[in-house]
C-alpha cells in the first residue's frame, strides 16, 4: 500500500512537470531546418505623414536671414526639476485631422498622406516663391511603436531614426519572455483610418522577408501568452501549496494504512 501511494504521488508530480515543459519548437527563433532562399523585400515603408504626427521643419538657404520667417525657432526646456540645466529644442508642427499643418507665411499646408520626400518637395516649391533655393528638412518626433504582452519591458518606444524592424523593437522591449508565443505575434497597424491585423511567426526565418517586418509609426505589437502562462494565471500560482498538501495527505494516508494493517 505504501508503494501504491508513492507511485500515485510521483505520477501527480510528473503531470505538473510535463505541463510546465516547452519544446524547442515553442521557444527558438528562426528554427527552419533548411534556410530558404529569400528575396530581399523592402522592409521599410516610405514614411507617410498622418494626423497627430509631430514634426520639426527646418528651412535653410544661402541667405539665413531670408528664411527666418519660415522657421518657428526654438523653445527652452529642462531635463531636471531644478531647472539647473536649460536646453533648447525646435518647436513642432502637429498634423491635424485633415492632414494640414499651419506653416509660417504659407498658412495651411496639406502634407497628410505624403511621403517625406513629397512633403519636402512641396514646401520647397512654395517657399521658393519667396526665397531662392530653399532647403527643407522634416523630422518626425513622435515615431512611436507600442509593445504589449509577454515581453520583459512592455511599453511605448520612440524610434529616433524613423525606421525600425520588428526584431529591433522587441529588443527594446527586452525580448519575449519564455511564456510568449513566438508563432503568433500580432501586429496592429492603422492604414487610412482602418485597423489592419497581421500575424508574424518568429519561429520561421521566413518572417524576415515579411513586408510587415519593417514597422511604421504607431504600430502596436502584441505578444500572446502561451498555454503555460494562461494556466498560471488561473490556478498554477498555487501549485506549490497544492503539491505540498498532496504530499502531506499521501504520507498521512500511508501512515494510517500501515497502522491499521
Amino acid at each position: 500500500m505504501k508503494f501504491s501511494y508513492s507511485i500515485i504521488l510521483k505520477l501527480i508530480l510528473l503531470v505538473f512537470v510535463l505541463n510546465a515543459c516547452a519544446s524547442r519548437e515553442d521557444v527558438a527563433y528562426f528554427q527552419d531546418e533548411k534556410i530558404p532562399e529569400m528575396s530581399q523585400p523592402k522592409l521599410f515603408y516610405d514614411l507617410i505623414y498622418q494626423p497627430n504626427d509631430m514634426l520639426t521643419i527646418d528651412v535653410n538657404a544661402l541667405d539665413p536671414e531670408a528664411v527666418k520667417p519660415f522657421n518657428l525657432g526654438t523653445v527652452p526646456y529642462s531635463l531636471s526639476l531644478t531647472l539647473a540645466q536649460t536646453n533648447t529644442r525646435m518647436q513642432t508642427y502637429i498634423v491635424d485631422k485633415d492632414g494640414n499643418i499651419d506653416f509660417p507665411v504659407l498658412g495651411k499646408v496639406k502634407i497628410g498622406g505624403l511621403s517625406r520626400q513629397a512633403a519636402t518637395d512641396l514646401l520647397e516649391s512654395k517657399i521658393s516663391e519667396y526665397v531662392k533655393s530653399p532647403l527643407v528638412n522634416i523630422r518626425i518626433t513622435n515615431f512611436t511603436v507600442t509593445v504589449l504582452g509577454e515581453v520583459k519591458n512592455p511599453g511605448s518606444f520612440i524610434i529616433q531614426d524613423e525606421k525600425a524592424t520588428l526584431a529591433e523593437v522587441l529588443g527594446l522591449a527586452g525580448d519575449l519572455t519564455i511564456y510568449g508565443k513566438r508563432k503568433n505575434i500580432l501586429l496592429i497597424r492603422e492604414i487610412e483610418g482602418v485597423k489592419k491585423f497581421s500575424i508574424i511567426d518568429l519561429t520561421s526565418v521566413r518572417s524576415l522577408s515579411s513586408t510587415n517586418f519593417g514597422l511604421k509609426q504607431n504600430d502596436l505589437i502584441y505578444v500572446e501568452p502561451n498555454n503555460s502562462m494562461i494556466r498560471t494565471s488561473t490556478y498554477n500560482r498555487n501549485n506549490s501549496v497544492l503539491i505540498s498538501a498532496i504530499g502531506t495527505l499521501t504520507s498521512v494516508a500511508a501512515l494510517i494504512v500501515s497502522l491499521t494493517n
